[in-house]
């Protein structure tokens, strides 16, 4: 059975979740690999948030539902293709699924999509200027981007 352990380093200092001596203890006799790689991280309530907002601007400046706007950005930025046996489809992954970085790609793709395809410019703007054009309650959660 795999075990994850999370492992951090902050200012030269390394902790786990877990006590590795107690784990190393629980092994049987055999050879284990050990792999360590960097833990990305999921998207940010913030970064969720602003792109609600913006959908929310697009929304009314658009007329199109702000779920039809999320769904229109989603497949037209987030689509991979998922083979299945023999069978390849096409499918258009969530942005509850990306990390903080791609996420930021995503954002950045529909901010500029928004201003180049729809003449929206202002979604370029920094959050305390953006609430002029919004009295979205979503704003208050955001305190930086």
């Amino acid at each position: 059975m795999a075990q994850v352990v999370t492992v951090k380093k902050v200012d030269g200092r390394i902790t786990t979740d877990i006590d590795i001596g107690f784990l190393f203890s629980t092994l049987r006799n055999g050879t284990y690999t050990l792999t360590i790689k960097r833990a990305s991280e999921k998207r940010s309530i913030n970064q969720n948030d602003l792109m609600w907002l913006w959908f929310t601007c697009i929304e009314r400046e658009t007329g199109t539902p702000k779920n039809d706007i999320y769904d229109f950005y989603t497949k037209k930025f987030l689509q991979k293709i998922v083979q299945v046996g023999d069978r390849m489809e096409r499918c258009v992954e969530s942005t509850s699924h990306l990390n903080k970085e791609r996420f930021t790609e995503f954002l950045k793709k529909v901010q500029a999509d928004a201003a180049a395809e729809l003449g929206i410019h202002y979604l370029f703007l920094r959050i305390d200027i953006l609430r002029t054009f919004t009295n979205s309650s979503i704003i208050n959660s955001i305190i930086n981007y």
